[in-house]
């Protein structure tokens, strides 16, 4: 027997049922921002798209949910199917999908797609990750800082030629500002502040052709810097000291969820969002995600009635307060165990900025640090470099964006102290788009000798091959940003072999 208020709510939810099931007509079709997965595990996958027939325009869908359709599949035409189901697309979530797939063999390589009505979606490739334990060899990519209006997203279009297993995408997938010089296209509107124009921010870019390939082309785990909602941010402290800024944030926040393949399990409960995690590649790699925005102390010594980042000289002892944290005391000590009980034969701690010191000389010879990176941190950094040496995970390689340079580094035991041992290796990523400080580079790696490549005048991404014995990394740049079909090549490569770190130069 079913209760009269069982009834009575089904009743009352028949109609938008129907409605969200029934054969739904698009003016145009809806799956214009393309397809993307993420997260992979040994039996499943995050599936992701977004219904927005007019997508630079709110999107261009009626207030009502679609029931959106997908298929995982063993081939690209899909003639051996693996699974298939549905979830809805609600106008509360800008019609966006995200399906947790499970039930998915091990180490192996998956189509998918998606339907809405009479429509379908472009087709993506995934793959699930290997079993506990196993797994010989992996493909990353590494990519960040893609600032619309300076180029062309071309490198994106390599990217997904390289035949990666998982992009890692280190932060700065959009920018709310507009900025830099020599523009090739214009954001289609003002800075974003609310979450509808965030939502069209998103959608700005993820119209781009070759940013849709790259996210069809492989699984991605992402984390956020601070362009996704407002340059240099700190917690709850925005560059212009906005009194309403935790309201812009979640917005933000909000539109970042809608647009990213995230799992559902980011969504904290009474609102908020948790970003920070671990993902295992079997046993050779473990991926431990950090979010060194959500939870960091004000940057120190900021300009005279501004928040955000400054570089500061000897004078800016509060740089040096033990209490400063760049991940939070929550974030640090749940790294501190990720490190601990990790048994894989790598561990990548993937995070925004540069992790060395990195200071420089200013136009009046001063040494100087900038306070937006760990150098506006140093007793956060040796707080993790010290986890590192107490927990002696294997082979701990920090990778890194947000400063626009291809860069590689060894991390000493003091960071500050080369002649201390080396403990764990560094790589920073160039910007997709975003254009480079020629003169800051140059000047971090005159004044570090632990800083063994710095480069920023070249865009582009990063690919890591992982084996159990050794590690390599190419640097991959294009002809310029300013030409949709510039050519790529390789700028710099380098090796690392297991238990030793440090990198190794290579030819070619």
């Amino acid at each position: 027997m079913i209760s009269r208020r069982k009834f009575l709510l089904a009743s009352l939810l028949a109609p938008a049922m129907a409605r969200a099931a029934g054969s739904v007509r698009f003016a145009s079709h809806p799956f214009t921002l393309g397809v993307a997965s993420g997260y992979p595990t040994a039996d499943g996958v995050a599936l992701w798209t977004r219904l927005a027939p007019s997508p630079l325009d709110g999107g261009g869908m009626s207030p009502d949910a679609v029931r959106v359709a997908w298929e995982v599949a063993e081939d690209e035409g899909f003639k051996r199917m693996a699974r298939k189901g549905s979830a809805m697309a609600v106008p509360e979530n800008a019609h966006a999908v995200h399906a947790e797939v499970d039930g998915l063999l091990p180490a192996r390589e998956y189509f998918y797609r998606f339907t809405a009505g009479n429509e379908v979606s472009a087709v993506g490739r995934t793959r699930t990750t290997p079993e506990e334990g196993k797994g010989d060899r992996l493909r990353v990519a590494l990519g960040s800082c893609q600032q619309y209006e300076q180029g062309y997203f071309v490198a994106h279009r390599h990217l997904a030629a390289e035949n990666a297993d998982l992009v890692v995408f280190l932060g700065d997938y959009i920018y709310e500002s507009s900025w830099g010089r020599d523009h090739v296209r214009k954001h289609h509107q003002p800075e974003p502040k609310t979450l509808a124009q965030y939502r069209d921010r998103y959608a700005l870019y993820k119209t781009d052709a070759d940013l849709q390939k790259s996210h069809a082309a492989a699984p991605w785990i992402v984390t956020w810097d601070d362009h996704e909602v407002d340059n240099d941010y700190a917690d709850d402290r925005s560059e212009d000291l906005d009194p309403d800024f935790l309201a812009r944030r979640a917005a933000a926040y909000k539109a970042f969820y809608e647009h990213m393949p995230l799992r559902r399990s980011v969504l904290l409960a009474g609102g908020g969002m948790r970003i920070y995690g671990a993902l295992d590649w079997g046993g050779l790699a473990r991926f431990h995600i950090l979010d060194d925005r959500q939870y960091r102390s004000h940057q120190p010594c900021p300009r005279a009635g501004r928040g955000g980042s400054a570089f500061v000289g000897e004078a800016c002892t509060d740089r040096l307060d033990p209490k400063l944290t760049l991940l939070g005391s929550a974030q640090e000590k749940w790294l501190d165990e990720s490190l601990a009980e990790s048994k894989a034969a790598w561990n990548v701690i993937v995070q925004q900025t540069l992790f060395v010191p990195a200071g420089r000389r200013n136009d009046a010879s001063a040494l100087v640090h900038w306070t937006d990176s760990w150098d506006g941190y140093p007793a956060a950094r040796e707080r993790l470099v010290r986890s590192l040496v107490e927990r002696r995970p294997a082979n701990p390689l920090i990778v890194g964006g947000d400063v626009h340079a291809a860069m590689m580094a060894r991390v000493h035991a003091e960071p500050a102290n080369p002649d201390s041992p080396v403990v764990a290796t560094e790589l920073v990523t160039t910007s997709i788009t975003s254009q480079g400080f020629a003169a800051m580079i140059g000047g971090m790696k005159r004044e570090n000798p632990h800083i063994q490549y710095a480069q920023s005048d070249r865009r582009g991404y990063a690919i890591v091959d992982l084996e159990v014995s050794k590690a390599e990394a190419r640097h991959r740049v294009v002809e310029t940003v300013k030409q949709a079909d510039a050519g790529i090549a390789t700028a710099a490569a380098f090796a690392l072999e297991s238990g030793r770190p440090g990198w190794t130069p290579q030819s070619g």
